[in-house]
């Protein structure tokens, strides 16, 4: 039988992954101050333990004031490097690629965690720097959520935000990533720039869809600027906003970069309006592969497919299909850290359990291989309870 396209090698530059899993980035907002924590170690560690060929660390901050509550991780000053070495080394240290996503907030910081309600922060004494954590945006206009309004960054102030994320970059590599992602999606600063919902300028980053670009484009030219030549680099977009930035500004864009150096365009929708984006069809299995699969053949660039992929024969389907060339799932590995390893025995591609460490691979090799009627839990219910 021939080798699941999931569990097949991906190489992107000089970067090798084992198999096409993703964790793809997940706000943990547990950061202290910016600082990594043991919840970091643990949470990339055991995603790197269940198989997956490539861990994204959560949107990492390029400035303070682009975080979006108190618990996001931080990477505007040489001081969180060594935390996030830690993480580096323990997901490598599990044959995994750690990856990393820039962002900023924009607009959209300065808030409570979800579980905590998610509206805009009060001012306690607690936040000493709240004066430094200022709400920014293209334009002076309000989330939808009937958030404070932001400033409008001057003309002036733009090149120095593109050079943090420049610096941030530089910072990741230190730290000893291999796989950096730029968020531009889900109604954060860099796609408050691109769509026309939250961008109303009148200067050179406004008006035009090619000016609405140039912030994200910038930012691309500055990364690569940082990040090594041998490094892959990837573009989070929200290809579909349901506010005036679509599939086909989102082609020209991923036409735009792929020159500069991006590699591969991370698929999502949504984060505008603050409402599911249903523009590929109703919010259902696989509901934004649609727009991977588009990317992908208008753009010529490989793309990363997202949004309720839950089944390893669904994730097969994909890249055999050719509507994604790597397969990112986020919240169905919170309910499952090990479902890398899971997807690769229900595809028959791993039957030694060679994708896990040493202390679960053998016992889980054992046991398959002394009991014959095992089914495990994952699979399907008990039919004999």
């Amino acid at each position: 039988m021939a080798e699941p396209m999931l569990f097949t090698p991906a190489t992107l530059r000089d970067t090798v992954l084992k198999n096409r899993v993703v964790v793809a980035p997940m706000h943990q907002y547990a950061a202290q101050r910016g600082f990594a924590t043991d919840w970091h170690l643990m949470n990339a560690g055991r995603y790197a333990a269940g198989g997956a060929g490539l861990v994204i660390m959560e949107s990492t901050k390029v400035e303070r004031r682009g975080c979006g509550t108190l618990g996001d991780l931080g990477l505007w000053d040489d001081a969180f490097i060594p935390g996030l070495a830690r993480c580096v080394a323990f997901i490598r240290a599990h044959a995994a690629v750690p990856g990393i996503q820039l962002g900023h907030s924009g607009r959209k910081a300065r808030r409570f965690r979800p579980w905590e309600g998610g509206g805009p922060l009060e001012r306690t004494p607690e936040i000493d720097d709240w004066d430094d954590w200022e709400l920014v945006a293209p334009s002076a206009l309000a989330a939808p959520e009937s958030d404070p309004l932001p400033r409008a960054l001057s003309r002036d102030e733009i090149p120095a935000l593109v050079e943090r994320f420049g610096q941030a970059a530089r910072r990741a590599h230190e730290a000893g990533f291999e796989v950096l992602e730029i968020h531009g999606a889900h109604g954060y600063l860099v796609h408050e720039f691109l769509s026309p919902f939250s961008n109303r300028r009148n200067d050179d980053y406004g008006g035009t869809d090619l000016n609405r670009m140039r912030f994200c484009v910038e930012i691309v030219e500055a990364v690569r600027a940082h990040w090594p030549a041998n490094k892959p680099l990837f573009l989070r977009l929200s290809v579909e906003d349901d506010a005036g930035w679509g599939p086909v500004e989102s082609v020209e864009l991923a036409k735009l970069v792929r020159p500069k150096g991006v590699d591969v365009i991370d698929c999502s929708s949504g984060g505008m309006r603050g409402a599911p984006v249903v523009g590929a069809g109703p919010i259902g299995y696989g509901y934004q592969v649609p727009y991977a699969a588009r990317i992908k053949r208008e753009a010529g660039i490989a793309t990363m497919a997202v949004g309720l992929i839950v089944h390893a024969d669904q994730a097969e389907g994909v890249l055999q299909r050719g509507e994604a060339d790597l397969i990112a799932l986020a919240r169905e590995l919170l309910y499952n850290p090990n479902w890398p390893m899971d997807a690769a025995q229900k595809l028959g591609a791993d039957p030694r359990f060679a994708l896990v460490p040493p202390p679960q691979a053998y016992w889980l090799e054992k046991r398959a291989r002394q009991v014959r009627d095992l089914t495990p839990s994952t699979y399907r219910e008990r039919s004999d309870a």
